[in-house]
């Protein structure tokens, strides 16, 4: 019960800070340029823009999230509370992760680039929960939105270049172990689909294990006090 009011708690909050409507714009933009490519092209962007979506905008409106929850004063409610770390970091992680997914199922279906939809959708899925966990992490370190946006440029140099190039043809079997190349593999259907979702299940695991570990030690020292 807590788990479920935790979750709506914090798709209400997105929801209610404009979250969900740069979702919309975002969305009516991407479908804009998909139709203006030729239906060549509309396959290969589509990917580049479903994959940007999880990795970028689930990264940096995890960050603002947070930020703004810090700024707030939310956290200092949330220890005193019996709300978990393990509770707040799910919370975070699913309700980010559902609104990733069906924006990236409506490009999948205007691009006409779902070949499996069980792969494609536990690709965006899991893709959205381990780079939103990215965004946790540095955003638990971290006061400001400037200070957060360049922690990030490493992050989102990892995350973007190896799948971009994989996506446009330098397809080596060793970027497998990239999780966003894992993800296009599963979003395109491609040969190594399955071993691919067996990689990003371990990247996602790990991660939300390792972000969870972080919020704990941010939990213990809201206030500047180590509790």
């Amino acid at each position: 019960m807590r788990k479920r009011a935790l979750l709506f708690g914090d798709i209400r909050f997105q929801f209610k800070y404009g979250f969900y409507f740069i979702y919309f714009i975002l969305s009516l933009l991407y479908i804009s340029l998909i139709f203006a490519l030729p239906a060549d092209w509309r396959k290969p962007a589509g990917l580049l823009m479903i994959f940007s979506d999880p990795a970028a905008m689930g990264l940096y409106f995890m960050g603002a999230i947070v930020l703004f929850e810090k700024s707030q004063r939310v956290l200092d409610s949330l220890v005193i509370s019996p709300v978990k770390p393990t509770e707040y970091v799910l919370s975070k992680l699913l309700s980010i992760a559902v609104i990733s997914t069906a924006v990236g199922l409506i490009l999948g279906l205007v691009s006409n680039g779902i070949s499996n939809f069980p792969y494609f959708l536990l690709g965006v899925f899991l893709c959205s929960c381990l780079f939103s966990s990215v965004g946790l992490m540095v955003a638990s370190r971290i006061s400001t939105l400037n200070a957060f946006i360049i922690a990030t440029i490493p992050a989102e140099l990892l995350i973007n270049i190896p799948a971009v190039a994989y996506l446009f043809g330098y397809k080596k079997t060793w970027l497998l172990f990239h999780p966003g190349v894992c993800m296009i593999e599963l979003c395109s259907n491609g040969q190594n689909a399955l071993i691919a979702l067996l990689i990003l299940l371990v990247w996602s695991a790990l991660f939300t294990a390792l972000t969870c570990r972080i919020i704990k030690k941010m939990f213990q020292s809201v206030g500047g006090v180590k509790l």
